[in-house]
């Protein structure tokens, strides 16, 4: 059957909390495709991907679960690879159809909540770099096309590594408000420096999952591994 690894960085200072994490989080991937077997690996396992890669064969596929074409995707993961002829597909965040499965998950929020769009303020938490423009941007991009989607009464966007904070973006939000966390896994950022950044900006709001644990977009990283073989 034809093999896909879900690759995500995990945490360096204890990598196998974060390995077991996204080894769950393959497993409902792998119950959602036909015909592929999805396993994981993390870049911060010391040799879990070499491991996993050894006894795959050569036409396996990796699904970087990363929020940008960045450094890791582009060097650090290739490099990790090596010899081995799996092939990299794009990562979760450049996705053309993300925006559009967040804004489901979002509508159906709205309605759980029974709250109109229009008067429901938005707050996407993001990485964002001190070194590189392109995470920012993606972020940004990926705002633009969400609000076109649905017409929240405003779209915030934040970041823990860059202006403006997240506590900046979410300060003087309503009461009826969303926070966005645009991670591809729950991991420290989510659990330690949104939750502060959002008391910070006393956010009042309610708190989505990161977009990578919505069950839209884990049907869409199903259907993009099987697809990935059926054009091949």
């Amino acid at each position: 059957m034809p093999h896909a690894i879900v690759v995500a960085h995990g945490q360096p200072s204890d990598p196998d909390p974060a390995e077991a994490a996204l080894a769950a989080f393959a497993a409902k991937v792998d119950a959602l495709a036909e015909h592929v077997t999805v396993s994981s690996a993390t870049l911060a396992k010391p040799s879990a991907l070499e491991a996993k890669l050894d006894g795959l064969p050569e036409n396996s596929v990796i699904y970087p679960l990363f929020m940008a074409k960045g450094w890791f995707v582009t060097s650090a993961l290739p490099k990790r690879v090596g010899d081995h002829t799996a092939r990299i597909l794009d990562p979760l965040g450049i996705d053309p159809d993300l925006p559009a499965l967040t804004a489901n998950a979002l509508e159906a929020k709205l309605r759980e909540e029974h709250w109109a769009a229009n008067a429901t303020d938005l707050v996407i938490a993001a990485h964002g770099s001190g070194r590189s423009r392109n995470p920012s941007a993606v972020a940004n991009e990926f705002a633009d096309r969400l609000g076109m989607q649905v017409a929240f009464q405003s779209i915030r966007v934040g970041f823990v590594e860059e202006p403006p904070s997240i506590a900046e973006a979410a300060r003087d939000a309503s009461n009826q408000a969303i926070c966005l966390p645009f991670f591809a896994c729950t991991g420290g950022h989510v659990l330690e420096d949104v939750p502060e950044e959002l008391e910070r900006a006393k956010f009042k709001g309610i708190v989505m999952p990161v977009v990578g644990e919505l069950a839209p977009i884990q049907r869409q990283i199903a259907q993009k591994v099987t697809e990935a073989f059926a054009s091949a």
